[in-house]
């Protein structure tokens, strides 16, 4: 039997080969990025491939030669060249600034051009390599809203809705308008198409295809708070008569997506199944984009009105709990003490001439009320054409006693 010390040299001779069965973990990789199924993503991969490439001609051979210099001017080789006075060579200057100056332009060629061709807002010219996308086929619109911890899809076409769970025919162009509840979060489905962040107040757009049938994940890429890791949803990629399908089956889950149930979706939940409606409110997603899905609130695009019309004076006073649109209250994070509102100002009158200091509480005229309950309107303007105001009336100007 061998001894423990002869059987050292073996062990150090296998123990690289032991490390071995260790790549077998690597078949766990999902390599989504490098084989997606849709022809946007397959794009920005090429992309990603070509920009690699272009940029490994300068590092293999950089690479390549701080090896082989090290080992020809090893101390050991006494008969490599040794040349103290030698200082320049065009030929070395030439090679130096002037690969890495073609590899420059033409990285930069195609950054711009994909900028440009695979741009998020840009509509698909094609839906795969050698087939134009169809111009008598308009896009699925899919209006997408992050919501605390799920996402919520909307299909204004067939007046359905789904909590985590997104559908599409194959091969043909989907477009998604997408936006968020409360805090900035970023919607991908790699297979599908590239990432693209949603906010809240703002509107974002979308577009991509799926080539080939089958169930993709998506998620949200950017940390939005506690139950973020489980705010994952299914695609799935059907042929039109699997989507058509599909739809029925919304249909008939009997529930009705309106603003009350919007409100309860809202309020914070983690790993949400999935969920479809039957019905929608038409006007849900246009409400939620300008943050006016609770009763009472004013909607952006009428606070824009106003503003588009000179703004408002002191009538402005009564509008701030309307424009209130923090949603820390309902997500449970709120720090320090509530807000608090000014609603009049009063100035006191000059000191008690006799030299006392004071002033009398009778001296004080009554200011006027600068909170009419009339309709808001700008100072001396006319209502804007957008939206009904009421009629209009004159200014008033309230007076600080």
């Amino acid at each position: 039997m061998a001894s423990l010390p002869s059987l050292r040299p073996l062990a150090r001779r296998l123990r690289p080969w032991l490390l071995i069965p260790a790549l077998g973990f690597l078949g766990a990789c999902n390599a989504v990025v490098l084989a997606p199924s849709g022809d946007v993503a397959a794009q920005q991969r090429d992309l990603l491939l070509i920009s690699t490439g272009l940029m490994l001609i300068i590092i293999i051979p950089v690479i390549a030669l701080v090896v082989f210099f090290a080992w020809k001017y090893r101390q050991a080789n006494t008969r490599a060249e040794y040349e103290p006075d030698w200082d320049h060579s065009t030929y070395l200057e030439v090679a130096i600034w002037g690969a890495p100056l073609l590899i420059i332009i033409c990285l930069g060629a195609v950054t711009w051009a994909g900028t440009h061709l695979l741009d998020p807002y840009r509509p698909l010219d094609r839906i795969a390599p050698g087939r134009a996308a169809p111009k008598t086929l308009a896009p699925l619109q899919v209006n997408v809203v992050a919501l605390d911890w799920k996402w919520l899809f909307i299909y204004p076409e067939y007046g359905v809705a789904s909590v985590n769970e997104l559908a599409a025919p194959v091969d043909r162009p989907i477009q998604f308008t997408i936006t968020s509840s409360s805090v900035m979060n970023s919607f991908y489905i790699p297979a599908l198409a590239g990432q693209i962040y949603a906010m809240p107040g703002m509107q974002t757009t979308l577009y991509g295809v799926i080539n080939k049938p089958g169930e993709y994940k998506g998620f949200s890429a950017n940390y939005s708070g506690a139950g973020f890791s489980g705010m994952r949803f299914s695609f799935h990629g059907l042929p039109q008569a699997g989507f058509d399908q599909w739809v029925a089956q919304a249909r008939a889950s009997g529930q009705t997506l309106d603003r009350e149930t919007y409100l309860r979706l809202e309020q914070p939940s983690e790993n949400v199944p999935a969920m479809r409606f039957a019905a929608i409110d038409g006007g849900l997603f246009r409400a939620v984009v300008n943050m006016c899905v609770d009763p009472g609130k004013m909607c952006m695009h009428e606070m824009a009105a106003l503003d588009a019309q000179g703004g408002m004076g002191i009538e402005s006073a009564r509008t701030v709990l309307p424009l209130t649109y923090d949603k820390t209250v309902r997500r449970g994070a709120v720090f320090g003490p509530p807000p608090t509102y000014v609603a009049t100002i009063c100035t006191p009158t000059d000191p008690d001439p006799r030299g006392v200091g004071q002033t009398r509480l009778a001296d004080i005229a009554a200011p006027v009320d600068p909170l009419p309950s009339g309709p808001m309107l700008g100072a001396g303007l006319a209502a804007p054409v957008s939206f009904n105001l009421g009629a209009p009336r004159a200014p008033q100007v309230a007076t600080s006693s």
